[in-house]
C-alpha cells in the first residue's frame, strides 16, 4: 500500500492491513466510497464508557460507524443467491453485510465469538465470485486494547476467543478471503478517550 494513499491520522491511528491491492482499486474506482471510509475512521473515537457499558444486540462501537455511514447512503445488506440443480432452485441467501455501497462491503467486528471472521470473508468470497462485490472491509480491534480493557476490569468481555486482529489475520492468509480484495482496520490504543461518547460528526 502506498502510504501517501492513507491520511496520516488513520496510518497513525489504526493498524493496517491490505490484500489484492484493495485500497487501489477503493482509491481509484470507488472514490466516493473511500473517502467515506476514511471519513468513519477519521471521526470515530473509542470513548471509555463503549468499553464498561457491556450487553445489548450491537455495541456502541458498531452503532457510531454504522449510523455514520447510514447517513452517507450505505446500508445493511443480504443477497438472495440461488443455485439451480436438474432444474430446481434452492435458494441460498449470504449473510447480511454490516454496511454495504456500490459493491464495497464494511464489516464491523468488535467483540463478537472469532467464527464471525470466517463468515465474513466466506461471505466477501462468495459475492466477489458472483461480481456482487469488488472490495471487502473489515473493522475489528488490535491486540493492544487488551491492556485497556484489562484495566477497566473488563477483560473477561474480551476475551482471547473473540473477534481481535491476531485471530483474523491467520485466517485471511491462508486464503479465507480467497480472490476478494481485502483492507482491514484495527482499532488502537490511540483513539481511546476517557470520557462520554455521545457526539458524532458527520
Amino acid at each position: 500500500m502506498k502510504a501517501d494513499r492513507l491520511p496520516e491520522f488513520i496510518r497513525t491511528h489504526y493498524e493496517v492491513h491490505e490484500w489484492r491491492h484493495a485500497s487501489a482499486i477503493l482509491a481509484h474506482d470507488f472514490p466516493d466510497e473511500w473517502r467515506d471510509i476514511l471519513d468513519v475512521l477519521t471521526q470515530f473515537r473509542l470513548h471509555r464508557e463503549w468499553i464498561e457499558i457491556g450487553g445489548g444486540q450491537k455495541s456502541r462501537v458498531a452503532a457510531n460507524i454504522d449510523g455514520f455511514l447510514t447517513l452517507r447512503g450505505w446500508q445493511e445488506k443480504q443477497f438472495q443467491t440461488a443455485v439451480m440443480v436438474d432444474g430446481r432452485r434452492l435458494d441460498s441467501p449470504t449473510h447480511k453485510i454490516d454496511c454495504y455501497r456500490n459493491q464495497i462491503g464494511l464489516e464491523i467486528e468488535w467483540n463478537n465469538k472469532d467464527p464471525f471472521f470466517d463468515r465474513d470473508l466466506n461471505n466477501f468470497r462468495l459475492l466477489f465470485d458472483l461480481r456482487a462485490l469488488s472490495v471487502g472491509v473489515i473493522i475489528t480491534r488490535s491486540d493492544e486494547l487488551q491492556d485497556i480493557f484489562n484495566n477497566l476490569g473488563r477483560k473477561s468481555s474480551f476475551g482471547a476467543s473473540t473477534t481481535h486482529m491476531s485471530k483474523l489475520l491467520p485466517r485471511i492468509e491462508g486464503g479465507g478471503g480467497a480472490g476478494c480484495p481485502l483492507l482491514v482496520f484495527g482499532i488502537s490504543k490511540s483513539l481511546y478517550v476517557d470520557g462520554g461518547g455521545d457526539e458524532q460528526r458527520i
